[in-house]
């Protein structure tokens, strides 16, 4: 099973969803970075369930154990190992899907894969084995800020409602973590109307990295928008991924969409930031669509291991709009993917930009 990402910066997730404990060990961290202990919890915070009324009711602390890599608050260029233990797991609100393959989920893939999998809350496929990404992401935006580098994130859609705004200062006064104060009241109206009738709903939530120098990516295979789709496409439940003007951009002419470079800087950022692979010194634009969460409490049809269909609603503690969970996530995974190409870029050419 895959479970790392990155070249120079890697980073290995490990633990199922119901099991003992989930966690990370993050390996080519350069040494000597300064890393608080809370830094890591606030990031785990923003991520971790029951949070808010919108979020799954699973109420776990994730609090961070630390167990290698880390000495006297500074890196030490050695494998970091950070662990989570599961103190809320109920592995038992899934024993009536123990044979069940459940709708949208990845039940029967994974089963046709493995011939074996993990009925509690999906095992490796569940969005709980983003807390190892999400606390790597703190150490990657700790080693980017010493660059100058800044990561911000927000839910800038749910279901038809649109974020006009980026006022990224409002993400965090608002539990859909929308950037925008007036849509998110209206968000999360719908969020709760959508819990309310055992349901979901999908959203949009997008990315920006300021700071980020240009020359870092690669003109071919490893395109610096290219290793951003894979890594927001390896987060559960994302479906679609746009940089800068994105999809928006087929309707428009090549004479709007051009970015014109002054010698300084560029006028517009349609290229979000990327071009021809390489990052070109304008904002990192990434937004990556969300789908609906595919838990929901609805009589639902499903397949039986032994053939034939049941009906089923499914219990236990679910998102009703994953999107304000999803926004450390891809952080943590446009941070992860920048360290990467810094130190790739350091590699080639000895120096940080």
């Amino acid at each position: 099973m895959s479970s790392t990402f990155g070249r120079l910066f890697r980073v290995t997730t490990f633990g199922e969803s119901h099991g003992a404990a989930v966690g990370v060990v993050i390996d080519g961290m350069p040494p000597g970075i300064a890393i608080e202990p809370a830094a890591i919890q606030r990031e785990l915070d923003r991520r971790r369930p029951g949070q808010s009324a919108l979020t799954t009711q699973r109420q776990e602390s994730d609090r961070a154990e630390v167990l290698s890599g880390l000495f006297e608050g500074v890196t030490l260029g050695t494998p970091i190992a950070i662990v989570v233990r599961n103190t809320d797991a109920r592995p038992g609100d899934y024993d009536a899907l123990k044979d069940v393959f459940r709708p949208g989920h990845a039940d029967w893939a994974y089963f046709q894969k493995y011939g074996v999998r993990d009925h509690r809350g999906g095992g490796r496929s569940s969005g709980r084995e983003t807390v190892g990404r999400v606390a790597a992401g703190a150490l990657a935006k700790a080693a980017l800020a010493t660059l100058g580098v800044q990561i911000v994130g927000g839910t800038v859609q749910v279901g038809e409602l649109r974020a006009e705004k980026r006022d990224w200062d409002e993400v965090e006064r608002n539990p859909v973590r929308c950037p925008d104060r007036a849509a998110a009241e209206a968000m999360a109206a719908l969020i709760a109307r959508t819990r309310d009738e055992k349901d979901s709903v999908g959203g949009v939530v997008e990315v920006v990295a300021s700071g980020v120098p240009a020359g870092w990516g690669d003109p071919t295979m490893e395109k610096l928008d290219a290793r951003l789709g894979a890594a927001m496409l390896s987060i559960p439940a994302t479906k679609g991924v746009e940089i800068g003007g994105g999809f928006a951009m087929v309707a428009r002419r090549g004479s709007e969409t051009n970015d014109v470079f002054d010698g300084e800087r560029y006028a517009t950022n349609f290229a979000g930031g990327i071009s021809g692979g390489i990052s070109n010194g304008a904002e990192v634009v990434v937004r990556v669509a969300v789908r609906p969460a595919t838990s929901i409490g609805k009589p639902q049809s499903a397949a039986t291991r032994e053939g034939g269909m049941t009906t089923i609603e499914i219990q236990g503690r679910h998102d009703p709009c994953i999107c304000p969970r999803v926004v450390p996530v891809a952080e943590s995974m446009m941070a992860i993917v920048l360290v990467d190409a810094w130190l790739g870029q350091r590699a080639l050419r000895g120096r940080d930009r």
